[in-house]
């Protein structure tokens, strides 16, 4: 049984990534665990334990069963032109993907969603060797994808069919 919960864990965690930015100038690689975080508990993921699965967590609710890969940026205030997400396998064991995107201090501002079809039929299309490579950028994420969730508003409805398995 640890000492501390994971709540208080991830604070602390969002309050020293974004002091050391502050102080360095340079990021701690822990944007991915607090998205993991977040995305979860927002959106009624359930992660998973298996790090090698090709997917993060698995979706319950009207996601129920689809796997989902969640990714995160840092953007702070505005999204630049510059910013990019990590490289999405087109063939990979994943059926949607989830963008965090975060202020300064680590916290959630946006979260966004794509289905596999949607990366993989944007990713052939794309004329940029970037493309070509699987990467996206957060710009076209958010043009082409779906907002799910706000700092504001919370859950956003979502009108897409999302559950991989048939209810009733």
């Amino acid at each position: 049984m640890s000492l501390y919960s994971i709540d208080k864990l991830i604070n602390e965690t969002r309050r020293l990534a974004a002091e050391f930015k502050r102080t360095t100038g340079t990021m701690l690689p822990v944007s991915g665990e607090i998205a993991r975080y977040d995305v979860s508990k927002q959106l009624d993921l359930t992660l998973t334990e298996d790090r090698n699965c090709g997917y993060d967590a698995i979706g319950n609710n009207h996601r129920c069963g689809l796997r989902v890969l969640i990714k995160s940026r840092v953007i702070g205030d505005s999204v630049k032109s510059g910013h990019r997400i990590g490289q999405l396998n087109p063939n990979g064991n994943w059926d949607i993907v989830i963008l965090s995107l975060m202020d300064n201090e680590f916290e959630p501002l946006e979260m966004y969603q794509l289905h596999h079809e949607e990366v993989t039929e944007n990713l052939a299309n794309s004329s940029e060797k970037r493309g070509k490579r699987g990467a996206i950028s957060v710009a076209k994420f958010k043009i082409i994808g779906d907002l799910v969730w706000t700092k504001e508003q919370g859950v956003e409805e979502y009108k897409g069919i999302m559950c991989r398995y048939e209810i009733g």
